[in-house]
């Protein structure tokens, strides 16, 4: 009796572990999207939301009807892409999915209960088996570990995912706006275009005009009005591409963007140390990290136990008429006799190191994207500002010369208008050499992890790209 005593005790406190080794693993209460809205918070100056219930929606549809009531900012279309776009919300899914991996991989195998009776002659035999996998709950630390960094990598990637939405919104709003500043211009160019053929028109028949003189100003009001047709065309595409973007539909689609594009900056800062800044800040090489770090918890894993795939213990309480009460515990192991579990370790091994080589070719071509796009970064500010100081100006004195003299009658209003044929093509190229700069301060935001370093940071010493021993490390080891 002492023994069975001793027996039930230890099968019960072993009973009683394992059901608090079920209950540590439990779901969140913000399902790991503290993380993302963090980081929209202090990158972007943005408000994340992951919409879940009406009521969210209802707060997700108040605030964007509010950001449409006035001219679209490029930072309200932003803020208006966090909440609305779709694909976005439906990358935030991954994170449920991971969290119910870890609470899985925190939960113990169900036990089992098997019950046979049999009986032959004038014996009677009744078995009652209890088993429990007692290789899951050894290795339920190290599986709960693994799964946690698995979940930490899929808030990295959703907030990732976040901040791409996010660049791509900025560069949809900026192509829209700058395609419809082009196409009103296109519209005041088509009007003076005609303007001069009917003028043309009137001085030919009147005998004051040559053919060809006619023939030319006929030519340009032509190609007028088809480059404004392609214009308003180019204008209509890119505002239905930030549309999507922003995840609007029905009466939500009529908004207003401004006139124009934001004015270029007086002064560019000269940013150094981009590539250090960039391999703390980005998320994607972070997650990769993340990712390899797992992929070696994993490999520990096979090795501890590649000689064992199947280890089950249970208790079992058999009766039979001839015998009574029997009671005692049964081991099941698997023999590895064919399989020695070398061929899972070489695969682990090999699924490490490919872990470990893409992980630093993420971090090479994260660091030659910053390199890439902060020469376009230069290379646009440049231009634009060219042809806000030299070009433009120019321009502009050449127009006031020639109308001074069409006032004192040294010009003819053909000649007007032929100043006003060569200023389109400087006026079209500086609207894209300016398209061109803020979507490479996108880029550049987006190459070093969401958002530009600080003004201070501005100021440090630069360092030679060639430095570092390792393209991950943020410096030279």
């Amino acid at each position: 009796m002492r023994r069975h005593f001793l027996s039930s005790s230890r099968i019960l406190a072993f009973a009683g572990m394992m059901v608090f080794l079920a209950g540590c693993t439990t779901f969140s209460k913000d399902g790991g999207f503290n993380t993302v809205s963090s980081i929209a918070s202090e990158r972007l100056g943005k408000d994340a939301v992951q919409v879940k219930t009406d009521e969210d929606q209802d707060a997700v549809t108040r605030r964007t009807h509010e950001l449409l009531s006035k001219p679209l900012g490029m930072d309200d279309a932003v803020q208006i892409a966090l909440l609305n776009n779709r694909g976005l919300q439906a990358s935030y899914g991954e994170l449920g999915i991971s969290e119910a991996d870890l609470v899985q991989a925190g939960r113990l195998p169900n036990p089992g209960f098997s019950f046979s009776r049999t009986h032959g002659s004038n014996d009677l035999s009744i078995s009652r088996t209890f088993t429990v996998g007692l290789l899951g709950v050894l290795t339920l630390p190290l599986a709960t570990r693994i799964e946690s960094g698995r979940f930490e990598q899929t808030r990295l990637l959703a907030a990732d995912a976040m901040l791409k939405v996010a660049a791509d919104a900025r560069r949809a709003y900026i192509k829209a706006v700058a395609a419809e500043q082009a196409a009103t211009y296109a519209a005041q160019v088509k009007d003076s275009a005609e303007a001069g053929a009917e003028l043309a028109l009137r001085m030919q028949q009147a005998g004051n005009f040559s053919k060809l003189d006619y023939a030319r100003e006929q030519a340009f009001y032509a190609d007028a009005v088809a480059q404004l047709a392609r214009m308003r065309q180019q204008s209509v595409a890119a505002r239905e591409k930030l549309t999507r973007m922003m995840g609007l539909w029905g009466a939500a689609t009529q908004y207003t963007l401004p006139e124009r594009l934001p004015d270029l900056p007086r002064n560019r800062p000269e940013l150094n140390d981009l590539e250090s800044f960039a391999m703390q800040n980005r998320l994607d090489i972070q997650a990769a990290k993340l990712q390899t770090q797992s992929v070696a918890s994993s490999l520990g894993l096979s090795k501890a136990t590649r000689f064992i795939n199947a280890l089950d213990v249970g208790y079992q309480n058999n009766f039979t008429t001839s015998d009574g009460h029997e009671q005692g515990y049964e081991i099941s192991v698997e023999v590895p006799v064919f399989d020695w579990g070398g061929a899972k370790v070489a695969r682990a091994e090999a699924i490490y190191m490919q872990s470990v080589n893409r992980v630093a070719e993420s971090a090479i071509n994260a660091r030659s994207e910053v390199r890439e796009s902060y020469s376009a970064y230069v290379t646009d500010y440049d231009i634009a500002k060219h042809y806000r100081d030299e070009v433009l100006p120019i321009r502009k004195t050449i127009s006031d010369e020639l109308l001074l003299r069409y006032n004192g009658m040294l010009a003819s209003v053909f000649e007007l208008l032929a100043d006003s044929r060569d200023q389109v093509g400087a006026v079209n190229s500086y609207i894209d050499a300016l398209k061109d700069y803020w979507l490479a301060e996108t880029d550049l935001q987006q190459a070093v992890g969401g958002r530009l370093p600080p003004l201070a940071m501005a100021s440090a010493p630069s360092v030679h790209p060639t430095q570092p021993a390792s393209p991950i490390d943020s410096e030279g080891q």
